[in-house]
This record gives structure tokens, C-alpha cells and sequence, in this order.
């Protein structure tokens, strides 16, 4: 009310009073606006979707590919449109966590046509997370994959359905981040560097090994490898003013962590965890704290069981440009981080009521954040207010 006064000096407690309302008025105004987020489903009937890329057109036609854990890729659309599965993927170990998992377009994509996929791969001797790239020709919502290649294969197989990790970033110098889960029962395995279970490891676009890769030349070490000590990491991306790799991972019973994941660190797994055995609650390892050993930047205790990640960069939502969004399964919501640099100063849990497991989060070319539901009837969402 534009006439009304402002307190006293005089009045008791005038001032508390009035500061109280202002700080009343501006926690409602941030609820509000949390409240005013609304899921707006754009494609529906996907079976378990996990990755999400944005084809270089999507401005003009909405077009994306997205990845189905089953064993499908297919071009989708804004207008729920869905081309026939691509043909061109090779075979799919599709059981449990395992199946076709996240996409990626190569950073001269316009030049080479290059898509990116991890996947569960059969073989003998187990299954494995196994990294493709093939040729995307299309026209419309339909297409193959053309010129299929395998870059990648996470060594030793293993017989498992579980923590098959599998997030695909590109590093700013054309480099290409894969996350890998420690295959569940081989946990121990994170800790030693011959094989790789439980790392990050950093490969050219042709799966070649780059030179400064931090294990290159030590004996004894696969020279992929970018960081050890994780669990199972499937949320990656890249920090927008650093270009450094942050990463979430699943901590069991507890102990998710987000991770600034440099270059030959140790993340700790199984070592240290804030995390507890499933069942009993028994402490895992030596503790939560060791010398060598990297602390996360936030945990969740107890699990949100997160998946997808994505830096907002910009100015759809008010206020919260530069937060860092975490999608979650358990606990069925979508999380905003809020920075102040390298470390994270708040935290704000949206979408309490979607019911949905949130499987990956990204920002599209437009600047609006979409989301993937992990369910038999998955669905594209655009998150809009």
C-alpha cells in the first residue's frame, strides 16, 4: 500500500518487527515462485529414458535424440512426436541398471555427424560399459547410425547388472569424460588403478588416450583413467565459467556425494563413505575422513539416489541463474544448489510433489531446463514457470 508509514524508531520493536515482515514477504515471494514451476510433459511412452541430447536444429524443430534403457535410440520432439528406434546399435545387455544408457553429440557435430552412446555391453565373460559412436543420418524424426565403432570398453568384464555408471561429457578441449561404476561386488576395485572399475577416465573423440592424462606411463595403471574411489557416478558436467568436471555419485544407504573430480585424485570409495551397508547400517571402511582422500562438496544422508546434472547458465528462472540442478530417483524430486564459487551454500528441493523419478536434467539451447522420468511410460518434461 503505497501510503501506508513505515515503523517508528519509537515504536517497540518497530524495526525487528519490520524486518521481520520483509524477510516474511521475501521467503514467501522465493516460495511462490518455487511453487509456480510447472512440469510440462512434451513426449510420454518412453521406456525408461536415460540421456538426452539436443540436435543442433532443435530452436527450429524441437528435435533431440533420447536414449531408452531397453535398447532403443530415436529422434523426439517437442510436439511428442517419436521417430521409429535408430538402426545401426549394436547389441544390449538390457537387465537390471544395465541397457542403452547416456547420448552425446560430438563438439563437431555439424562437421562429422558423430553421436556418442554408452550402453551395457554382452560378451563373453560378463558385460561391461562399452562407449559406441556412429554417424547420424536422418531426415525428420527418422534415421540410422552409420559407421558404428566401439572407442571404449571398460575392462575387466564382469558378471553384473548393477552400477554401470555411464555419463558422457565433453571437456572443453574435445576430450571425452566417461564415468564408471565399480560393477557393485567389485567395489574394491575402485582403489587400484589396473582396471576400471569405480573411475572417471578421459579418452579422445577415436578412444585414444590423451597425453596428459594423469596415470599415463606409471606401471601398473590403465592410462584412461582421470580419477578414482567412485561408486557409481551418473551425474557429470561441466562447470560453465571453469570448464572443470563436477560429478554426483550414489552412496549406498546414504552417502550420495557431488564431487569437483580432478585430475588423479582418490574420491575415497570404498576406503571412506558417509554412506552405510544396506541392511545392517554397518559402517563401511575406515571412517569419513582420510589424508589423500577427497571430501565431497555436498552429501545426502540419507539417500536421494541422484541421477542427471545440469548448471543453469540462463535467465529463465530469476534468481537462480548459476545454481547447479540434480535430478533425483528415490526421493522422486528435482534439487537446486546454490554456489558461492567452488563451494555450495544452499540447498532448495523442488518438485516435491512431481512423483516421478527424475533420471537426467539438462538445459536446452532455449535456456529452459528439461527433465527425463525413469518409468515404463517416460516422459520428456520442460520445466516452465
Amino acid at each position: 500500500m503505497q501510503n501506508e508509514p513505515l515503523p517508528q524508531r519509537s515504536r517497540p520493536g518497530g524495526r525487528c518487527q519490520f524486518f521481520a515482515v520483509m524477510l516474511a514477504a521475501v521467503l514467501a515471494c522465493g516460495a511462490a515462485h518455487a511453487q509456480s514451476l510447472k512440469p510440462v510433459t512434451l513426449a510420454r511412452g518412453l521406456s525408461h529414458p536415460w540421456g538426452l541430447a539436443f540436435l543442433p536444429w532443435f530452436e527450429q524443430d524441437g528435435r533431440m535424440l533420447a536414449t531408452e534403457r531397453p535398447g532403443r535410440m530415436r529422434i523426439v520432439d517437442t510436439r511428442g512426436g517419436k521417430g521409429e528406434p535408430l538402426a545401426g546399435l549394436p547389441a544390449v545387455d538390457a537387465r537390471g541398471q544395465g541397457g542403452l544408457l547416456d547420448v552425446a553429440l560430438d563438439p563437431k557435430f555439424a562437421e562429422n555427424r558423430f553421436v556418442y552412446w554408452s550402453y551395457s555391453e554382452p560378451a563373453d565373460g560378463g558385460n561391461s560399459t562399452a562407449v559406441a559412436r556412429g554417424k547420424l543420418e536422418s531426415s525428420g524424426l527418422q534415421g540410422r547410425l552409420a559407421d558404428v565403432q566401439v572407442i571404449f570398453r571398460q575392462a575387466p568384464r564382469f558378471a553384473s547388472t548393477a552400477h554401470f555408471g555411464s555419463r558422457l561429457v565433453f571437456s572443453r578441449d574435445g576430450r571425452l569424460f566417461i564415468t564408471l561404476g565399480d560393477r557393485f561386488s567389485r567395489r574394491d576395485d575402485a582403489q587400484t588403478l589396473d582396471n576400471h572399475h569405480g573411475k572417471v577416465v578421459r579418452v579422445e573423440t577415436d578412444g585414444g588416450i590423451p597425453a596428459d592424462n594423469p596415470f599415463v606411463g606409471r606401471a601398473g595403471a590403465k592410462p584412461e583413467i582421470w580419477s578414482f574411489g567412485h561408486r557409481n557416478v551418473q551425474g557429470a558436467v561441466l562447470h560453465p565459467q571453469t570448464g572443470e568436471l563436477w560429478t554426483h555419485e550414489h552412496g549406498p544407504q546414504g552417502g550420495d556425494e557431488v564431487n569437483l573430480t580432478q585430475a588423479g585424485r582418490n574420491y575415497g570409495w570404498p576406503v571412506i563413505t558417509y554412506g552405510a551397508e544396506y541392511g545392517s547400517g554397518r559402517k563401511i571402511g575406515e571412517g569419513t575422513v582420510k589424508p589423500g582422500m577427497e571430501q565431497p562438496l555436498t552429501r545426502w544422508v540419507p539417500s536421494i539416489a541422484p541421477s542427471g546434472m545440469a548448471f543453469l547458465t540462463s535467465d529463465r528462472y530469476p534468481g537462480w541463474q548459476g545454481s547447479l540442478f540434480v535430478g533425483a530417483l528415490r526421493a522422486q524430486l528435482l534439487v537446486r544448489l546454490e554456489l558461492d564459487g567452488r563451494r555450495i551454500v544452499k540447498e532448495e528441493r523442488l518438485l516435491q510433489d512431481f512423483g516421478q523419478r527424475i533420471r537426467d536434467v539438462r538445459q536446452g539451447p532455449d535456456g529452459w531446463l528439461y527433465l527425463l522420468t525413469d518409468s515404463d511410460d517416460g516422459r520428456i518434461v520442460r520445466l516452465e514457470r
